[in-house]
């Protein structure tokens, strides 16, 4: 009998779902959620001291990391247009929605079943890094994105 009944999620299968689009990646991180942890220290008879720990009222969840091949025209982008669009113009204070996007990571198995989903909430993209180049390398170039979300929730 085997210890493990199911194979591992291999995680190379996903891509990024903004906007009803598949956006093609070649990496992700930064899935990261934490709950504030909320510290007491009583002290009791003939002094002895205990610390109590407990959940506080905030998540917090880390910024995505995703990188992909840099696009050949990156002003016909669906990810450059967004942010240019908020680089240039803002975001608007009476209207949080306006430029934030919900989105998903998705994952699958190695025969195209999902088997994993984290989806994000209120997204923008803060940063585009893109690699550089030298004229000794075959590399393809690639690029960075910082997505900062407000939420991350892992919904299978």
């Amino acid at each position: 009998m085997s210890l493990i009944s199911t194979d591992p999620i291999v995680s190379q299968n996903f891509f990024l779902e903004l906007d009803g689009a598949a956006i093609i990646l070649s990496g992700v991180s930064g899935f990261e959620q934490e709950i504030d942890v909320v510290e007491m220290q009583q002290v009791g008879a003939k002094g002895v001291s205990e610390l109590v720990k407990t959940r506080g009222t905030n998540t917090k969840v880390a910024d995505l990391s995703i990188t992909r091949m840099a696009p050949l025209d990156a002003m016909s982008d669906p990810i450059w247009q967004w942010f240019t669009e908020i680089r240039d113009k803002g975001m608007a204070a009476n209207n949080r929605t306006d430029k934030r996007k919900n989105g998903s990571i998705v994952l699958y198995d190695v025969v195209g079943t999902e088997v994993g989903r984290f989806n994000f909430f209120n997204g923008w993209p803060s940063k585009i890094a893109t690699d550089g180049v030298s004229a000794d390398s075959n590399d393809p170039l690639k690029e960075t994105i910082t997505l900062v979300i407000e939420r991350l929730e892992r919904v299978k």
